[in-house]
């Protein structure tokens, strides 16, 4: 059992970001718990530092791989110190595109999933006293669009709750790190997104959504290994800020969600305040 460095616990580490977070922290001697639902796409991890990487089976949505998942971390590595939920998938369509069983199955790994991994190495990181939680939401977690409802519900959901646990973990040592990526060349562009069946109503809104997704991949302007290397980078400077954008668009992005939001509140204050007793 190696002592080297921080040990980090990535899920969704076969590809996109994942795999570059593993990288990363092959590179700069950490010990790196890589999982993926099927670990053989990890063999390559593995040999590059097999003292340093251990390949673990998880699907998120299931309870008994996470505990059995965190348990194989522990027996090999004594520890986790960073925790980076990352596993899920992109999903365009309408919202009456988008059935109940499809709605759920967004949320299940990218929030739910997020949510029972951190309970599972919570009360690590309290006893220990230290810790990072690292979030790979998205830009999509606090800006949206026509197409992208569902998706961006799951990142919405997954920032509100991080920004609790911000406040209830920081008396013991224990930091959040949201982390809300714009567009990278990772495989959730192209056929990897999950596309709704498209009805004509929503052509002229969703279908400009629907071509982006299917035709931009490849032409990113984010790198997913420098987006790694920043994460690293903050969670080394000890996570000092709640947010971390990546990417030009995404600080475009969320600068002018910002605006918006401070124009409505101004626009409707005197109504606010009126409804007081």
């Amino acid at each position: 059992m190696s002592t080297q460095g921080k040990v980090w616990f990535v899920t969704g580490a076969s590809s996109g970001f994942g795999r570059c977070i593993v990288e990363e922290g092959i590179a700069r001697g950490e010990r790196v718990v890589a999982t993926a639902r099927d670990p053989r796409t990890l063999e390559d991890l593995v040999a590059r530092a097999p003292d340093r990487v251990h390949a673990v089976r998880l699907d998120v949505t299931k309870p008994a791989e996470i505990q059995s998942a965190v348990a194989s971390a522990l027996q090999r590595f004594g520890t986790v110190d960073v925790l980076v939920n990352n596993a899920g998938f992109s999903v365009v369509g309408a919202i009456e595109e988008t059935s109940d069983e499809d709605l759920r199955a967004t949320f299940e790994p990218m929030f739910f999933g997020a949510v029972a991994m951190t309970r599972a190495l919570l009360p690590h990181m309290r006893e220990r006293r230290s810790g990072t939680i690292v979030q790979i939401t998205s830009v999509g977690g606090l800006i949206t669009a026509p197409g992208f409802g569902a998706y961006c519900a799951a990142k919405h959901a997954l920032e509100a709750l991080s920004e609790a646990m911000a406040a209830e973990l920081a008396p013991f040592g224990v930091r959040v790190l949201i982390v809300e990526p714009g567009a990278f060349r990772t495989r959730l562009f192209g056929s990897a997104f999950r596309t709704m069946p498209a009805m004509d109503a929503y052509a002229s809104t969703v279908g400009p959504t629907r071509a982006y997704a299917a035709h931009s991949d490849g032409t990113q302007a984010g790198d997913p290994a420098k987006a790694a290397k920043a994460i690293a980078d903050a969670v080394t400077a000890g996570a000092p800020s709640l947010l971390l954008p990546l990417g030009a668009d995404a600080v475009k992005s969320i600068r002018e969600k910002l605006a918006q939001v401070a124009a409505d509140v101004d626009r409707t204050e005197r109504v606010a305040v009126a409804t007081s007793f």
